[in-house]
């Protein structure tokens, strides 16, 4: 079995690495975290990861953006490969920095198995550094269920090269010329759908809303709905955080002594300036109302988020009354995204009836298993259990 080892200390080791930055220079600021991610994270080991990925057939390449960064992509086709995956993280507090398994395994289609028609396109985008490969688990699933799929690390994660982060606005620019790269490359087929994380899902939302109806649906876990808000919840949870391991308390003890106090208004002030954006400004409401006009849109939050608490989503769901919203019962930040054994058969299914394939934008079906795990909440506030 390939374990893809996840700490629950996002909070915790994450916060040191991105809160603390690579090394603990006085010449590091906050801000500098906001405009663009230092280091990589800890949540994964990269190393078993890329061994697995060395086993999976696919292609891959490099477009530049309109703005010259140097995007790397990922091609995975089609394909029965045999996944299996294992969710061990139920009914632990994933903020204790106690460790959350995955453990999956799978087998390659074999070399003469016949190439399979993709019934459609799909782009995974991940979160915050978070790479494309990150979500491999995600990618076998959606080949198994017959889909092309493409993973693309955004702008200053994984393999891509430098630039000035957009929370979303940028990346998502990035995504419409690597499409159009890859379009010319003969490497898009069938519908295309977007899935991504937290501030993948972000920018998921604003691709669809410049790309129209060329997207036959978007899945969008753990948005935030305005960047700035989005970064006032996450550093004070970040910084409340109580972690077990020694790593982990000291790191938070030196975030606390330096930050603590800081104000984050100054602090999203000089990331404004860097970046030449308004953070408080970025809203992902408006895009997502506009591509829900034309696109089936999926969303779901973990009711107990308190990096991107819930109030996100339900305000997202509110302004959208065409999007369909799931809110997922004990769920958070971190362990949502892992949850592939709760919500990879609903996601696929939702997608595969989608206009494109003959459907259309209804509620997703949620298993009988799950009924007491998932719910349903409509734009008028109201949650229903489905099972």
């Amino acid at each position: 079995m390939k374990r893809l080892l996840v700490l629950a200390g996002l909070p915790v080791l994450c916060l040191g690495l991105w809160l603390t930055g690579c090394s603990l220079s006085t010449s590091f600021s906050l801000s500098r975290q906001l405009e663009a991610p230092q280091g990589a994270s800890p949540l994964l080991d990269a190393g078993r990861i890329a061994q697995a990925i060395a086993r999976v057939p696919h292609r891959s390449g490099f477009t530049t953006s309109r703005d010259g960064v140097a995007l790397f992509w990922r091609v995975i086709d089609p394909g029965d490969y045999r996944l299996s995956y294992r969710y061990s993280g139920q009914g632990r507090s994933h903020a204790s920095g106690r460790p959350l398994d995955v453990d999956f395994d799978f087998a390659p289609p074999p070399a003469t198995a016949a190439a399979q028609v993709p019934r459609g396109t799909l782009v995974l985008l991940h979160g915050w550094m978070m790479d494309g490969d990150s979500l491999l688990p995600w990618s076998l699933t959606f080949a198994r269920a017959g889909y092309r799929v493409l993973t693309l690390d955004l702008r200053n994660h994984g393999h891509s090269g430098p630039g000035p982060s957009g929370y979303g606005t940028r990346e998502s620019d990035d995504l419409v010329d690597v499409l159009a790269d890859l379009r010319r490359r003969g490497e898009l087929a069938g519908p295309l759908h977007l899935f991504g994380i937290s501030y993948g899902a972000a920018t998921a939302l604003f691709a669809a809303d410049k790309l129209g109806p060329e997207v036959a649906s978007v899945v969008a876990l753990e948005s935030f709905d305005n960047a700035g808000r989005g970064i006032r919840d996450m550093v004070p949870h970040m910084l409340a955080s109580e972690p077990s391991n020694w790593e982990g308390r000291a790191l938070l003890g030196y975030a606390r002594w330096r930050y603590a106090d800081r104000d984050l208004g100054a602090v999203i002030g000089e990331a404004d300036r860097a970046l030449g954006l308004d953070l408080d400004r970025i809203d992902v409401a408006p895009a997502l109302r506009r591509a829900a006009a034309h696109t089936c849109t999926l969303l779901l939050h973990g009711d107990r988020d308190q990096h991107i608490p819930v109030a996100h989503g339900r305000r997202l769901a509110t302004g959208a009354p065409q999007a369909r919203y799931v809110e997922v019962r004990g769920e958070d930040h971190i362990s949502l995204p892992l949850r592939l054994d709760l919500l990879g058969d609903v996601v696929t299914d939702w997608m595969a009836r989608s206009p494109s394939a003959g459907g259309g934008c209804g509620q997703p079906h949620l298993p009988d298993a799950a009924g007491n795990d998932l719910l349903v909440q409509g734009v008028d506030g109201r949650r229903d259990s489905r099972g």
